[in-house]
């Protein structure tokens, strides 16, 4: 090997990465203490950008294409060190290639509930979870901000940052939109945008993209869950009724599955369900009866009064019957004390009106010798 040839071998004129990973963002190409040949070649992909750090200073970015390490296309490099027009001599930097196509099915949920006021059922805790892609959408920056002087950079290393991003915009975001709890299901799909919307100024700060976000589910707890399918079977089952009806049929249809549980008491209990249920389908079906049969209505309840006291000029009230009988007992209400509720032609005797004058009628005797 000639003198020339050994100081050829000594400068790198070759600068390419292959990424053979899946979550690699960053690699630095290394040198092993070789400087690079003025007039290199460099070859960035498709999804790469090359990034050359010099003195520790950022300097050039390269996009992808093919090209020819000289002053022209490396002008901040240039004026970094101030070479002239026709400078050919070896350098010394470091390059960073970024990975900037997207890194897909992410995964981001809440740690702990998010406490929420539901329109319909008040304060509530809902979880969420869902998938995201990120990308790297300033490689100066990211490098810069994200990954220094780190030789190899994974998204691993990131992705929780991001998730904790995710995960207070999303509360945020959630709690200040009004959707009620039941229509959430219905509008993921805008949920997930605002929410990505809502963090894309904060990662843009880390040279970094969002471009979909997905809300997968959104749950309440357990106890929540179980209350509301209870009220969902009593709306499925209709009136109270006919609630009671069913859960009998299917305490029946358990009885019969174990004949053996319980002993006689089981199917006593069967019996007995069978003859109400029985007596109930006789009435019509889910205890509806046959025309012949027409129900009832039940009595209205009754109207209880209340009552004005007219006394010193001035009206008081209104009292209930039962305010009335111990204002009666106290003294404070007499036969004499004019009295008017509703539906009554003006003020009358207390002792006058019928339902009051009983109240007067049940006072104790007066006491042995008085």
């Amino acid at each position: 090997m000639g003198i020339f040839d050994f100081l050829t071998g000594e400068f790198i004129d070759v600068i390419h990465w292959v990424d053979d990973t899946r979550d690699t963002m960053v690699w630095r190409f290394e040198r092993e203490g070789h400087e690079i040949k003025y007039g290199a070649k460099l070859t960035v992909r498709e999804g790469q950008a090359a990034v050359f750090v010099h003195e520790g200073l950022l300097a050039d970015v390269f996009t992808p294409g093919l090209y020819m390490l000289e002053t022209n296309n490396m002008p901040i490099l240039t004026t970094l060190n101030h070479w002239d027009h026709g400078f050919q001599s070896p350098f010394k930097s470091e390059i960073y290639f970024v990975n900037t196509t997207r890194f897909n099915d992410l995964k981001w949920g809440t740690k702990n509930p998010i406490m929420l006021r539901d329109p319909e059922f008040g304060p509530t805790r809902i979880r969420a979870y869902g998938t995201y892609s990120v990308r790297v959408s300033d490689p100066a920056k990211f490098l810069s901000e994200i990954v220094g002087t780190d030789g190899e950079f994974t998204m691993d290393e990131i992705s929780y940052q991001i998730r904790n991003i995710i995960v207070q915009e999303f509360s945020r975001v959630l709690a200040s939109s009004g959707i009620p709890v039941l229509d959430m299901a219905a509008n993921t799909a805008d949920l997930g945008k605002l929410v990505a919307t809502a963090i894309s100024g904060t990662i843009a700060e880390y040279g970094l993209s969002i471009p979909e976000l997905y809300i997968e589910n959104i749950s309440l707890p357990p106890a929540v869950e179980a209350a509301l399918d209870k009220r969902t079977s009593t709306g499925i089952a209709g009136d109270l009724g006919r609630f009671t009806e069913y859960s009998a049929a299917e305490a029946m249809t358990e009885a019969a599955r174990n004949p053996g549980g319980g002993g006689g008491m089981g199917a006593g209990l069967g019996m007995g369900m069978g003859m109400a249920m029985a007596n109930q389908m006789q009435q019509g079906p889910w205890g509806a009866r046959p025309a012949s049969q027409p129900a009832s209505p039940p009595p209205p309840p009754p109207v209880e009064h209340v009552w004005h006291i007219a006394k010193d000029g001035k009206t008081h009230g209104p009292y209930s019957k039962a305010a009335m009988g111990r204002m009666a007992t106290e003294g404070k209400l007499t036969r004499d004390s004019h009295v008017w509720t509703a539906g009554q032609d003006g003020w009358m005797l207390a002792g006058d009106v019928t339902e009051l004058a009983q109240l007067f009628t049940v006072l104790p005797p007066p006491p042995p010798g008085a």
